[in-house]
């Protein structure tokens, strides 16, 4: 059972200044280095105060590579519906190197209409550019003169520089969140798996895992597969404190992310089927039902330990990675609530299995 730090940015200039946001980041990557912890993992998102301070994951993830030692870095995850796949691919195996082989890829499909808008690339369709740029990423990675011809990029007798330090190439994550085909997919593929329960109740995403691990073993896959989820965390000096620290800062956070989602109350499409409307879901959570369902943990040590065992016990997933700069947080706070982490929750955890 690892655990380790994940990034999601959601604050704009009115809430938290970008320079201030990477100050405080790069504080807690650092702190989450030197504590043992086994990633720290970044989105891309654009535009809006939800993950627009991060357009570049591999970037950021280059500065935390600078500034750290052993910590694994993550992307949490890459879009790859809007990079074309030598130039993700070239991107990648850099900040690989520049590393010294640390660097796991996650990708995911992007979902906001507002950004397939400003790239020009349409929502329907997005699925098989998704799985036709992961495939062209990995064979870039392993291959030379690799050709390739698509609906959506075409090149011939290409070999991509650098080639990546980790063989035959980093670790790839895929996210996943309702679709139970997708869950398969992934499985047959024989990535791991990334998940963010969120608006997913934990049994329901529990039985997904299962897809996934089921379609893993019948794909005869020689490597174990590996589950690891994604959840906001505040670990308080008291239950109280904690609640009262960190439910502003959850309240904020589905304030932003609804806002991001807005744009799905007008927008249907086939590869997003269920995704109409989402922005209504997320509004009507508030702090308590966000960690009653286990979508966010919050509380004194004790609590944190306990809460994370029984959600251990439902996902089975392997790790954690806990989101702790939610609510475009002060930086004080995330440090203190990590600190806490460290020093008083993780030694506890280590007995925790899977």
């Amino acid at each position: 059972m690892f655990h380790g730090l994940s990034l999601l940015p959601d604050c704009a200039p009115g809430t938290k200044a970008p320079d201030d946001y990477f100050r405080d980041v790069l504080l807690l990557s650092r702190l989450a280095d030197q504590g043992g912890m086994s990633h720290v993992k970044m989105t891309e998102h654009y535009l809006g105060a939800y993950g627009g301070y991060c357009p570049s994951p591999l970037a950021f993830l280059s500065a935390v590579a600078a500034a750290t030692t052993r910590i694994r870095l993550m992307t949490g995850c890459v879009l790859p519906v809007f990079h074309h796949p030598v130039q993700l691919a070239s991107e990648a195996a850099m900040v690989d190197a520049i590393s010294g082989g640390r660097l796991d890829v996650g990708f995911a499909r992007a979902y906001l209409p507002q950004e397939f808008d400003a790239f020009q690339v349409p929502l329907d369709g997005s699925r098989e550019r998704f799985t036709a740029t992961i495939d062209a990423v990995r064979r870039l990675w392993t291959e030379e003169n690799v050709s390739v011809d698509t609906p959506f990029f075409r090149f011939e007798g290409v070999t991509a520089l650098p080639r990546p330090v980790q063989r035959p190439h980093p670790p790839v994550w895929i996210a996943a969140v309702r679709s139970r085909s997708s869950f398969a997919w992934i499985g047959e593929q024989g990535y791991n798996l990334l998940v963010t329960p969120a608006l997913t109740p934990l049994g329901e995403m529990s039985d997904h895992i299962a897809v996934y691990r089921e379609a893993h073993a019948d794909a005869g896959h020689a490597h174990r597969p590996q589950v690891v989820a994604s959840l906001p965390l505040y670990v308080g000096d008291s239950d109280e404190e904690a609640r009262r620290t960190a439910d502003p800062l959850l309240r904020s956070y589905l304030d932003v992310w609804a806002a991001a989602t807005d744009s799905w109350l007008s927008v249907a499409s086939d590869d997003y089927r269920g995704y109409t409307g989402m922005s209504r879901a997320i509004r009507a959570l508030d702090a308590t039902s966000f960690r009653t369902m286990g979508s966010a943990v919050v509380g004194a040590p004790a609590t944190v330990v306990d809460r994370v065992q029984e959600i251990t016990e439902v996902l089975g997933a392997d790790g954690f990675l806990w989101q702790m700069d939610f609510g475009a947080v002060p930086g004080q706070i995330a440090v203190a609530s990590l600190e806490r982490f460290l020093d008083k929750v993780l030694p506890s955890l280590s007995s925790v299995r899977s």
